[in-house]
């Protein structure tokens, strides 16, 4: 049985989190504090945070690697495309958000109030410069859902929590939002502290 070590809070925990429960699959999430890893974590992962991905003698520690591996394992649903143009296609958007979206998700972690501000600017902009994919179209890659819904989705969950307004030009990517949360087992891959970051979350 595949085994994630998730942190609670951690949003790219939470993105691989949503990939097993997309799939419907045997697993076991264990949670680990990230202030107190377990000497077992340790020695599978020295020099790696969650998530980890273990299975058998396999130990993974890349949210995209985890996911792509589980989406090649497990192949229903597909959340790559199984096209190569698109699937070079959606791994390039991945890349871009880890490099100019993702990246600055930990800056919230800091102490430091210019830094958490200078993440808050720089989210709401390229949040807003990905509106316009989703004016013309109901998910980011084309009409079908895939690893990008997925990888965004932890990120628009916590807008509240980051202390990010969007405003009325983001009108179409908050109901794509609201569309990815009304997924039915978006719920069950959360944890209870993901939960009450935001006032409300449905089920």
């Amino acid at each position: 049985m595949m085994k994630l070590y998730s942190n609670s809070t951690d949003p790219f925990s939470h993105r691989c989190r949503i990939v097993l429960f997309e799939k419907g699959m045997d697993f076991e999430v264990i949670d680990v504090d990230l202030n107190n890893k377990p000497e077992d974590l340790s020695i599978l992962s020295p020099y790696s945070d969650s998530p980890i991905l273990e299975e058998r003698d396999l130990v993974l520690t890349d949210p995209n690697i985890i996911n792509e591996y589980i989406d090649e394992r497990f192949p229903h649903p597909q959340l790559m495309p199984p096209d190569p143009v698109m699937r070079a296609r959606a791994r390039l958007f991945l890349k871009d958000f880890e490099n100019n979206l993702f990246i600055h998700m930990k800056d919230f972690e800091s102490s430091d109030s210019k830094l958490r501000e200078n993440a808050r600017k720089i989210i709401t902009n390229t949040l807003i410069q990905l509106t316009p994919i989703l004016d013309k179209q109901s998910f980011l890659l084309h009409e079908e859902y895939s690893m990008l819904d997925v990888a965004i989705a932890p990120l628009l969950w916590r807008l509240d929590h980051y202390e990010i307004k969007l405003g009325n030009q983001c009108k179409s990517l908050l109901k794509y939002a609201d569309k990815l949360f009304s997924r039915p087992l978006f719920d069950e891959a959360m944890s209870p502290a993901e939960k009450a970051m935001r006032d409300y979350y449905l089920v």
